[in-house]
């Protein structure tokens, strides 16, 4: 049987989405990208925010039509949209077979066993302890990088988030399956891991008493063909010395730190229930350019959120003007119902909280602009993502790089064939706001120093 998989959502979901590939074409099922020739269409959801379910709800809408006029059987649906609105996808959608939580992925194949039996299927397991499958992995990333979620749901309880409800507790995932996890898909040619989580900084504390995102890093650098390791959603307050130590000196670490601050303003980081105030920011800041002077900081903000003022809005600009962060990103507020700021007072129109999004991107695309005219005459080493169609260029990413969330370093004028995974050195010789432009450097042409 011919079998779509749609994963709507963050890095997270797609892990999930991969495990859940892996142990249907283990199981004989032809994985296809066309709607129409589906028997089965399987669709991972995502309801972090507003803009995520409204784009899972359109998804299993469109897939609904291939029940009613493709060749499609079986339309089943997991992910955060299933979990949050279990009851309401299956009274709404009659097209829809099974529903089923993010703590069942492993139930997939009982679970489509069942829908082609004829069943209807509603099935969401306790939100502790970790689904195992034990397939191995279908990576859709290209096969050269591949995210490794270290951990599962989140003890934060930040005021405007909903994950904790749709995820659980805190549940990191044994530092021995991770190894073998790692192992496997470098095994697939992978040679870049992200490592990923809704926190990846307190990895560790549940199993082993400590953090131990640290030692775990150090394990991973044992993987002899592994080149690249990335560490996303690290929470300021929980990063430690040992962590940065470890950045520090092991050289396939990148030096890059992916850290979701959300806001400046003291007054609504505590509304937003973040355990960090600007100075605490301003510090950690300091110290991670102190211990790496080239490491690249992201960092993601809301904008709009109940309370906040244009007085705090500057203060969010100021704060960006001062630390010049490398990659920024801005969402503005989405007031999701069950969590506390969704019934605080002074809540912001969209209108505004749009506007305050755009300054603060204006802002950003200058440093970023300026940051990028700084490295015009350096040598980066990148790894190939892919050819320009119809040029002799190729598109590809340095460490500063994280897929999907960065820019690109293009490659121009090159006359050999290059292999997505292939790592080059490439000279800089130009900037745009968010990509870098540059030519192959060969080590012993000095001509282009």
């Amino acid at each position: 049987m011919n079998v779509l998989f749609v994963s709507l959502g963050c890095d997270k979901n797609l892990v999930d989405s991969e495990e859940m590939l892996g142990a249907l074409a283990d199981r004989g099922f032809v994985i296809t990208d066309d709607e129409n020739k589906a028997d089965v269409i399987v669709v991972n959801t995502c309801s972090f925010i507003h803009d995520a379910m409204d784009e899972s709800v359109q998804t299993l809408l469109e897939m609904s039509e291939y029940k009613k006029k493709g060749t499609c059987k079986a339309l089943l649906v997991t992910g955060c949209l299933a979990q949050r609105f279990k009851d309401d996808i299956l009274q709404e959608l009659p097209e829809v077979d099974a529903v089923f939580g993010t703590n069942s992925t492993d139930q997939l194949l009982p679970i489509l066993d069942r829908v082609l039996q004829g069943e209807r299927v509603s099935e969401f397991a306790p939100l502790n302890g970790l689904p195992r499958v034990s397939s191995r992995r279908m990576l859709t990333t290209g096969g050269h990088y591949a995210y490794l979620k270290i951990a599962e749901g989140c003890d934060k309880h930040c005021t405007y988030c909903v994950i904790p409800s749709l995820r659980g507790r805190y549940r990191s995932i044994p530092m021995e399956e991770l190894l073998e996890k790692a192992r496997a898909l470098v095994e697939q040619g992978v040679q870049e891991l992200i490592l990923v989580a809704q926190e990846t900084t307190l990895y560790g504390t549940d199993l082993y008493g400590k953090k131990s995102l640290h030692i775990l890093l150090n394990e991973l650098c044992k993987l002899e063909d592994l080149v690249w390791i990335r560490v996303l959603y690290c929470y300021p307050e929980e990063i430690y010395p040992e962590l940065i130590d470890t950045m520090k000196m092991q050289p396939k670490i990148c030096h890059y730190l992916d850290l979701p601050i959300q806001h400046a303003s003291d007054r609504i980081l505590k509304r937003m229930g973040r355990k960090t105030t600007k100075d605490d920011l301003v510090q950690l800041i300091g110290a991670l350019r102190k211990a790496m002077p080239d490491i690249v900081l992201r960092t993601t903000l809301i904008t709009g959120f109940p309370g906040e003022t244009e007085e705090d809005h500057h203060e969010v600009l100021d704060f960006i003007d001062e630390m010049e962060f490398d990659r920024l990103g801005v969402f503005t507020y989405s007031r999701e119902d069950g969590t506390p700021a969704a019934s605080m007072p002074d809540q912001i129109d969209e209108e505004t909280k749009a506007a305050r999004k755009d300054r603060i991107m204006e802002l950003q695309q200058e440093i970023s602009l300026d940051k990028g005219e700084n490295r015009v005459g350096s040598v980066m080493e990148v790894v190939i993502e892919g050819k320009v169609a119809d040029e002799d260029a190729y598109i590809a990413r340095s460490y500063a790089d994280a897929p999907g969330v960065d820019g690109y370093v293009f490659i121009e004028n090159v006359t050999a064939d290059l292999m997505s995974g292939t790592f080059v050195k490439v000279y800089i010789k130009a900037a745009m706001e968010y990509d870098l432009i540059g030519e192959l450097y060969d080590d012993e042409d000095e001509s282009a120093e």
